[in-house]
């Protein structure tokens, strides 16, 4: 077990209000969860824009998005009044304890420090004793801009020289946010550090991330909550992004070579030339965000007819009483707040700033290792890695579906896999160009219609020990997923992934009948990879074999522990009973105990144990109570369910009841590899799991024993 490392505390200050606090502040926790750090999240005082009861948005998106252990923060009425009547000791105790809880269980923790303004002039103050109380090591968060390197120099060593007694604070680093452009940024990071003045020596610069005004489009929803608007129709109001705003001002010609994927209509409601020019390129597949209506008009009957009939009905419609003028300045000052309900937008935020951070500076200070656990974001994380250097072809059946177009196009930009997108290339191109979607060359289309009459004759022979005929074989290939799953069988493509819009039986029964199982291998198994919190644990068999034999159960545990293996996560398998050790008796128990000793007798290097109940696998102090001097230690993180009733029914009450993120199923043993997709999988899950199949093909056996090597 790793020695746990000594914890630090990182207190982020803004040196100016227009730094993107926040999104850094976020964007460093997620950059340190991907070195395998343990991070914690503290605001220890709600700023006063968030209204009584709601929760501050740092600390929202940090548990949601960041995972990371994040408490309540103090309440603004509480803290002015504990400054007021004297005791901001108190106070600060009140902080400490925060902190205290939250490090007990992290390697670092992250305080996001306070916004001065006008009327939260005592923000400053509070920072000062906030970072005095932690003993924390300073980051300054400063708005690049097109400032020179001394100017940022200055204003860091500026707001530095608040901090500390006699001497300055120590300073961890700087994190320069929006800077002019990318070429500015670039400089910056260039120079890798920064002397202040009154400083020993140069300040790391941890980041420098230029402006990204893709990662400010808002939703319309979130533009009618801002300016007060009323909603005509909601449509697409939720998802709708504004990329660009078009005032409809000239003629309606001339607004038509405007209009790009995003735009979003300003205009009179009187103007019905314009706004069915408009609405006749969003029917022809241009993913507009809609319109706002101006001067509190409503759209003609006729017009407002023809934007309530499919697809225009997709279109957010928003009416507000100001003029046209009036409303075209309020869009071009919106603020750039992201919306507590706009995770999408925050995620993709995060991540930018995230991929931008150099965290070696900050990890050279812990000066210990790193705990072993596996946060999500790290788990993703290595899968692209490792994807990236496997370099597969990928084949997605459902190569129509607008998710699957855009998870191909990512996995190219990526260089994740080499995707082939399987359907009618005339249809898929339309698509693509609907939703704004810029396939790039590496992007292979393969027209399904062509292909298939070559695949007959060899599903024929795969298939004629079950007497399918010919005109048979022509039917099943009808079928785009069977298509995909001959390609795989003939060696054409690496992997395959579907179920965005099949049922996980369509997918997985062609991978039964055509690629059949991997030599060394007498079973196909599964997994589901379950993002919790603060770790990624292992379930299997969670989808395909009922009621295992204790042969199989272990070669089931040992094809899950060689996956955990290859993604990075080092196995420590838990044979799951209903009870523990040699407490219970009885055909079920005694299956998973002979299963325990065969994977002891036919693989020593694995750290497993069995049978066992979950509690003891996963807890510390009841492990050593039920199962003393076992080699667990309430650690487990590869479960091993006894029948397919145990295992499906346990992953969907950790996946629901603890609001879990989970990853497969991931067929085991196929000679190829083959996934499955949720059918409300995010274009981001599809992403991972094409990332996830690429790394089984590279292992050359899809979890016949040799996965690990893969990883290597």
């Amino acid at each position: 077990m790793n020695t746990l490392p000594r914890h630090r505390t990182f207190y982020l200050v803004p040196v100016s209000r227009d730094a993107g606090l926040t999104s850094v502040t976020l964007g460093l926790v997620r950059a340190l969860h991907l070195t395998g750090l343990r991070v914690g999240f503290v605001k220890p005082i709600v700023q006063p824009e968030v209204r009584a009861g709601d929760l501050d948005l740092a600390a929202h998106f940090a548990r949601t998005l960041c995972g990371a252990s994040a408490p309540d923060p103090i309440s603004i009425d509480h803290a002015a009044e504990m400054v007021r009547s004297g005791q901001l000791g108190g106070l600060m105790e009140e902080v400490v304890s925060m902190v205290d809880t939250v490090q007990a269980d992290c390697d670092v923790v992250i305080v996001e420090g306070l916004i001065p303004n006008v009327e939260f002039q005592i923000a400053t103050r509070l920072n000062i004793e906030i970072v005095r109380s932690l003993g924390a090591d300073l980051i300054p968060v400063l708005a690049g801009g097109a400032h020179s390197p001394a100017t940022l120099a200055a204003k860091a060593a500026a707001a530095a020289e608040q901090y500390g007694d006699d001497g300055r604070r120590p300073i961890a680093g700087l994190l320069i946010n929006r800077c002019a452009d990318a070429a500015a940024a670039s400089a910056l990071s260039a120079l890798g550090a920064l002397t202040l003045k009154g400083s020993a020596t140069p300040v790391p610069i941890l980041a420098a991330v230029p402006n990204a005004p893709h990662l400010l489009a808002p939703r319309m929803i979130d533009i009618a909550d801002d300016l007060g608007m009323s909603i005509l129709n909601r449509g697409d109001i939720e998802s709708s992004r504004v990329q660009t705003v078009v005032v409809a001002a000239r003629s309606a010609e001339k607004l038509l070579g405007d209009l790009r994927p995003g735009t979003l209509v300003v205009t009179p409601a009187d103007r019905s030339d314009a706004i069915l020019a408009t609405a006749l390129v969003a029917q022809r597949g241009m993913p507009l965000a809609g319109f706002v209506f101006t001067c509190g008009g409503r759209p003609a009957p006729e017009v407002a007819a023809a934007l309530a009939a499919a697809p225009l009905d997709r279109l957010a419609l928003l009416c507000t009483e100001d003029d046209t003028f009036v409303t075209a300045s309020k869009l071009a000052n919106l603020s750039a707040h992201v919306n507590r309900a706009d995770a999408d937008r925050m995620e993709r935020v995060i991540s930018f700033i995230a991929e931008r951070v150099d965290t070696a500076p900050l990890v050279h200070r812990l000066n210990l290792p790193v705990d072993g656990l596996m946060p999500p974001p790290v788990f993703r994380h290595r899968l692209v890695a490792r994807a990236r250097a496997a370099s597969r072809r990928i084949v997605l059946p459902e190569g129509e579906e607008p998710r699957t177009i855009r998870a191909a196009a990512i996995c190219a930009e990526k260089r994740i896999a080499r995707c082939i997108l399987l359907g009618a290339p005339d249809r898929i191109r339309e698509v693509a160009a609907a939703h704004g979607i810029d396939l790039p060359d590496d992007v292979e289309i393969v027209d399904a219609e062509q292909q298939r009459a070559r695949y007959v004759d060899p599903l024929v022979e795969l298939r004629k020990s079950k007497g399918l005929t010919k005109l048979q074989a022509e039917i099943a290939l009808e079928d785009s997923v069977v298509l995909g799953t001959m390609m795989l069988a003939q060696n054409e493509v690496d992997g395959l992934v579907s179920g965005a819009i099949h049922t996980t039986a369509s997918t997985v029964r062609p991978a039964l009948q055509l690629i059949k199982t991997a030599p060394g291998s007498s079973i196909v198994s599964s997994v589901f990879f379950m993002l919790m919190p603060d770790q990624v644990l292992v379930y299997g068999d969670c989808a395909i074999n009922p009621d295992p034999t204790a042969d199989e159960l272990a070669e089931i545990a040992i094809q899950s522990a060689d996956s955990a293996a290859a993604f990075g996560i080092e196995p420590r398998v838990a044979m799951i009973s209903y009870s523990t050790g040699a407490s219970g008796a009885g055909e079920d128990v005694d299956k998973v105990r002979r299963a325990t000793d065969k994977v002891r007798a036919l693989r020593p290097d694995l750290i497993v144990d069995g049978p066992i109940q979950y509690d003891a696998a996963t807890v510390e102090s009841v492990g050593r109570q039920k199962a003393p001097g076992g080699p667990l230690d309430g650690r487990a993180n590869v479960f091993i369910f006894p029948d397919l009733n145990t295992g499906n029914t346990t992953y969907k009450a950790v996946q629901r009841s603890a609001n879990v993120v989970s990853v497969g199923p991931m067929l085991q043993g196929l000679r190829k590899p083959v996934n499955d997709l949720s059918r409300g999988a995010l274009v981001d899950d599809i992403v991972y799991t094409i990332a996830l199949t690429a790394i089984q093909a590279a292992a050359g056996d899809a979890g016949g024993g040799k996965l690990a090597a893969a990883a290597e």
